[in-house]
């Protein structure tokens, strides 16, 4: 049985587990996260579509068990949101509250990504979150970056994202759109605002486990 603060999350890299528990544990102690852990979602959703990984998505979020459901990965976050129905059970993708909390900033937003499959998906979300507010949207693919995440040198990737973001002109808010991109926005020296996923999502996600 599931209970208040019961959430379960899908990764798209391990990484990400470890970025979420310490959240739970700084912000939201005694709520219980159960991590799925599923690399290959990313890689054939990169080379064939977000929406080519429905059917793989839907069978597991069916066997995860009733509840709320946290999808990290921006990539496939909207295919996995749009299983909701068939699920019976809500689905949120991480960047969905950052997105809200960008447009409320400002209507110049300068999204941030290190893999191309995620710029047009995060882009998708903003302007649905604007809700026919104008917005002005630029995307910036930090080159290079993706390479040091997978060859686990972190420091390097997180250095590279907050320089990107720092070299960011013309804008009122600066989103950081993968999970994995998060530790930037404690390094960057710019002053506007640089939003990252985790944190919001994390509590929106908690907050509909709570909910009666």
């Amino acid at each position: 049985m599931v209970t208040a603060g019961d959430l379960t999350l899908l990764h798209t890299s391990p990484a990400h587990v470890a970025v979420f528990d310490a959240l739970r544990d700084r912000h939201h102690q005694g709520a219980v996260l159960r991590h799925l852990v599923v690399p290959e979602l990313l890689d054939r959703a990169r080379a064939h579509g977000p929406s080519s990984v429905a059917p793989a998505l839907l069978d597991l979020l069916a066997g995860a068990g009733p509840g709320p459901v946290l999808v990290t990965c921006s990539t496939i976050g909207a295919t996995a949101e749009a299983l909701a129905p068939a699920l019976g059970a809500p689905v949120l993708r991480v960047d969905r509250p950052m997105a809200a909390e960008a447009v409320r900033t400002g209507p110049r937003i300068a999204v941030l990504a290190t893999l191309a499959s995620t710029l047009a998906p995060t882009a998708e979300l903003l302007a649905e979150e604007a809700g026919g507010r104008a917005v002005s949207v630029r995307t910036h693919l930090v080159a290079g970056a993706w390479e040091s995440f997978e060859e686990g040198d972190t420091a390097r990737y997180l250095t590279r994202v907050a320089d990107a973001a720092d070299a960011v002109t013309g804008a009122d808010v600066v989103v950081l759109a993968q999970v994995s991109m998060a530790g930037a926005a404690e390094l960057v020296t710019t002053a506007t605002p640089v939003l990252a996923g985790p944190g919001p999502g994390l509590a929106a996600a908690l907050a509909l486990s709570a909910a009666p």
